[in-house]
């Protein structure tokens, strides 16, 4: 497999969509919406998921995301792109080299001038590990790859928070009990949340939880976090289709013990969400609002730290997989959305955070 796809980057990259299936697309065009495109339009990769993004500097992005002939596959590696004020987007640039075995789900963070991209190396989400590397450089290039205790997984799909004490909290999950060709309905399918904490820097780690739905064992996954305007920690969880609802979970005391998980009144067909926390105090949600499929993706916008949300706006809806974003706030105050297009490219789109709905 890997002969083939070094055999397939010394023939040139392959054309991942052509322009008639991008029009099959609706983006939409609300008047916060500034800007949508591809982060590149050819690649060597026909397959791209799980998207990240990150400013590194003022004016400066930089987005990852796993890439290869389809997810699970020993050929899946992390690929990049950095975006300088004015620019297009760079083309694809690889930062991982695991020929036999894939990667998943990469994640960037950014504390100070460093830049942390943490990811998963493993045959599957039941048997993954933490890995991650570091960029001083704004991501043009970075430190040997470093991997976490068996146990600990960093963030695992979100991007980690920075809390008012300093400290860093990262939501991760667990999945366990099963492998593909298990029964949909077998008792010993787990999901389950954790939240991990370092007041290092990222040195040392602790892990808290389990952040469960009590009624459900094949529950919640992947959560998205952010502080409350009254120190509290709020988590967001993707669901299965068992649950259909994004579920929540508080913390008061800084990620160190929650709440028991429940669901909200937000749909999710267990798909990937993203929550962002703006500088003015509301709340930024990226989601999937069906209780099936991953055809049309949504924005919503709390004013009161998520208990309660504007009518979801569509970002994108048509045919095929619009799935998994990441929402952040650059330095000028836009807000900016990555999120898997069809599971051929990495969408970006800019909105104008003054115009937003609420």
């Amino acid at each position: 497999m890997l002969a083939n796809f070094i055999g397939l980057l010394g023939i040139g990259v392959l054309v991942v969509a052509s322009a008639a299936a991008a029009q099959a697309s609706k983006p939409m065009k609300s008047d916060f919406v500034l800007t949508q495109e591809f982060i590149y339009s050819e690649a060597p990769f026909p397959s791209a998921h799980a998207s990240t993004i990150v400013e590194p500097r003022p004016g400066l992005l930089l987005a990852a995301w796993f890439g290869g002939t389809n997810e699970g596959n020993d050929d899946v590696e992390i690929w990049s792109s950095r975006k300088q004020p004015g620019q297009p987007w760079s083309q694809p640039s690889r930062l991982t080299e695991t020929p036999d075995i894939p990667v998943w789900n990469p994640v960037l963070f950014q504390d100070g001038d460093r830049t942390w991209l943490f990811y998963k190396v493993g045959p599957s989400p039941r048997e993954w590990v933490g890995a991650w590397r570091t960029s001083d450089d704004g991501g043009e290039t970075w430190s040997d790859a470093a991997y976490l205790p068996a146990g600990l997984l960093g963030p695992i799909r979100a991007k980690p928070i920075r809390l008012s004490n300093g400290s860093w909290l990262a939501g991760t999950s667990v999945e366990a009990g099963y492998r593909w060709d298990s029964p949909a309905d077998a008792p010993y399918r787990i999901w389950t949340c954790w939240a991990e904490r370092s007041s290092d820097k990222g040195k040392n780690w602790t892990r808290h939880g389990p952040i469960a739905l009590p009624s459900e064992a094949f529950g919640v996954i992947q959560p998205t976090l952010w502080e409350t305007s009254t120190g509290e920690v709020r988590m967001f969880m993707r669901s299965t289709e068992r649950v259909g609802r994004i579920v929540s979970s508080t913390s008061k005391d800084g990620g160190r013990t929650w709440s028991p998980a429940e669901p909200t009144g937000l749909p999710n067909p267990n798909a990937g969400i993203d929550a962002a926390k703006l500088r003015d105090g509301r709340l930024v949600l990226i989601y999937n609002h069906t209780v099936q499929g991953r055809d049309v993706i949504h924005l919503a916008v709390s004013l009161d730290d998520g208990d309660t949300w504007t009518e979801p706006h569509v970002l994108e809806e048509g045919q095929g997989e619009f799935s998994y974003p990441a929402v952040i706030q650059s330095e000028d105050g836009l807000i900016h959305v990555t999120y898997t297009w069809r599971r051929t490219h990495i969408r970006h789109t800019v909105l104008d955070h003054s115009k937003l709905p609420g």
